[in-house]
């Protein structure tokens, strides 16, 4: 039986297709010992208000030109996360969906964390338990990796007993396929055209918001707008 891997950095608060990427493999590996970089993903996500996409951003500590991995970065500003909360209930409290969410991503919003990790994980898992996602999720500092970026992947796929590796697009920029076919594990790339599009509080639609919008905008018919099948 083939065993599917995939490794990214962790988000926050990601949109729809990172969670169809974590359901269509067997392990997922959150790559947080890997550098930190600003106005990414890591520590923001976008929300779809009455004046358009608006960001929703962690404040973190960064020390200017130190490598500073994504596990290290700290939390700069502890009253976050109830300003998160209100925004949010401001956008979308009307919404079918927030009242079905809402004790949930209340609660998570409340809680006090230290690390930019430990808050992607908390909301990244409370989701994949929402949409009913089984995949296990690993970290990638429980690995002693070698150097080299595709080295490091084609050495957690192995470590993992993996035989296909499925990544983002964007990585057949940088990423060494031949380096995973010596080792016997298929590159896959993943395909996020075709989502449908679901009623958004404020036109035009916008896909690449935040996973959090799908939720409040149509409730529990979210599968709908996924595709939450394994490949």
């Amino acid at each position: 039986m083939p065993k599917r891997i995939a490794i990214t950095q962790s988000n926050y608060i990601p949109w729809k297709g990172f969670f169809d990427s974590i359901n269509m493999v067997d392990e997922f590996v959150l790559y947080d010992d890997m550098q930190y970089t600003r106005r990414d993903w890591r520590n923001r996500n976008l929300i779809k208000s009455a004046e358009g996409t608006q960001w929703l951003t962690i404040p973190v500590d960064v020390k200017g030109k130190y490598f500073q991995k994504i596990n290290e970065t700290k939390i700069s500003d502890e009253n976050w996360g109830k300003q998160h909360w209100q925004t949010l209930k401001h956008v979308y409290g009307k919404l079918p969906g927030f009242a079905i969410y809402k004790d949930t991503f209340e609660a998570l919003y409340h809680q006090d964390y230290s690390l930019l990790s430990e808050v992607n994980y908390a909301f990244i898992n409370a989701i994949c338990k929402i949409l009913n996602i089984s995949t296990n999720i690993r970290w990638s500092s429980e690995f002693d990796l070698p150097e080299g970026k595709t080295e490091r992947l084609v050495y957690i796929c192995k470590e993992l007993g993996g035989t296909e590796y499925y990544s983002g697009p964007a990585a057949k920029n940088y990423m060494d396929e031949s380096l995973f076919t010596q080792d016997g594990i298929a590159v896959h790339y993943y395909d996020y055209s075709g989502y449908p599009e679901y009623e958004q509080r404020f036109p035009p639609f916008a896909h690449g918001v935040s996973i959090l919008d799908l939720l409040f905008s149509v409730g529990t018919d979210f599968s709908k707008y996924l595709k939450l099948k394994k490949v």
